[in-house]
């Protein structure tokens, strides 16, 4: 089999550690490739059919540089934890020469050059647009799903931040994504959408570990010159999982529709949207999917079911919210 090892000293193990959270940019990054190929529909389909209505134009720049499978332009790093704002001000402030440089370094390596490149190449001046199109795509592709995509990820990192505390940085390593990182002491075996093989050797850096809700499968890797090396994981919904399950991915990256927002406002509406996604979901189940307070989704369900859209049910201690066949009726005319 094919892999990128990573290989570990003590120091290493003891300079690793998780990312204090999902990174908007590295998941438009990953976000972006995903729009280009047609892998996992159960997963992303719906997210894909709702971003291609928003990004209109496409910023067909923005995926030149940005491919479906392999590196981008140095200058046009993504990863980095930082808010779309602070990248804007970041690259539009890149020095022309440094932008030259990376797209020559970059496209030597390419059999074909997309026009965007050589356009770039000529004027560096250039790289202002396409830091603007960074800011559009985050706006359409990852700002939408941004409170929801966040909910998952805060209760991934509590289970493994008390894997951490209970059983130390092997065992945190070993259950990342157990069917393509895989820990042989000392040594960490990536598996990569690109198939790289080779060895790494991280010399004392140790390694940032960064969750990820679109990078579902493969991991990404990267070895900067000047900051630490880091991989990125799948975030899962439970310890039970490897990673969330598809439709769990698919509820968070999906929306109630524009008719519906119209009618009952956008909150109302997600809340609505969710019941009818996640049958006898208890309220504290709905605050979590629909990205907002137990005390918000307690009333706006209220509403809804004095409205005869929803109904609740007891179960034991809990209540649980399922659609009515009015809410279901009310659902089926607005996305027909």
């Amino acid at each position: 089999m094919v892999t990128l090892r990573i290989h570990f000293t003590a120091e290493d193990l003891g300079r690793t550690h998780l990312a204090s959270g999902v990174r908007p940019l590295l998941e438009l990054d990953i976000g972006i490739r995903l729009l280009q190929e047609r892998s996992h529909p159960v997963r992303f389909d719906a997210w894909r059919r709702q971003v291609a209505a928003r990004l209109q134009p496409r910023p067909t720049p923005l995926f030149d540089f940005i491919p479906a499978l392999g590196p981008s332009a140095d200058f046009l790093d993504l990863s980095r934890a930082e808010q779309p704002d602070d990248f804007l001000e970041r690259l539009s402030s890149t020095p022309k020469q440094r932008v030259t440089a990376d797209v020559d370094q970059w496209t030597a390596g390419l059999r074909h050059v997309p026009r965007a490149a050589r356009q770039l190449r000529e004027n560096p001046s250039l790289v202002v647009r396409l830091a603007e199109a960074v800011h559009q795509a985050h706006e359409s592709c990852i700002a939408p799903y941004w409170p929801r995509i966040e909910q998952l990820a805060s209760v991934d990192r509590a289970w493994r931040l008390r894997q951490l505390a209970e059983h130390g940085v092997e065992r945190l390593l070993s259950e990342l994504n157990p069917r393509y990182i895989t820990w042989a002491s000392p040594v960490l075996h990536l598996t990569t959408a690109s198939k790289r093989d080779g060895d790494v050797h991280l010399a004392g850096r140790g390694l940032l570990l960064i969750p990820t809700v679109f990078g579902a499968h493969y991991p990404a890797f990267d070895y900067p010159d000047d900051g630490q090396p880091w991989i990125t994981f799948p975030v899962r919904d439970s310890a039970h999982a490897t990673t969330a399950p598809a439709v769990v991915t698919a509820g968070i990256l999906s929306e109630a529709p524009a008719s519906l927002r119209a009618l009952l406002g956008r909150t109302r509406a997600t809340v609505l949207w969710v019941i009818a996604e996640h049958a006898e979901c208890t309220t504290t189940q709905l605050a979590a999917h629909a990205g907002i307070s137990l005390a918000s989704a307690s009333q706006h369900a209220h509403v809804l079911r004095n409205a005869g859209l929803t109904v609740l049910t007891r179960d034991g201690q809990s209540v649980r919210h399922t659609i009515s066949p009015a809410g279901q009726a009310l659902l089926n005319s607005t996305t027909g």
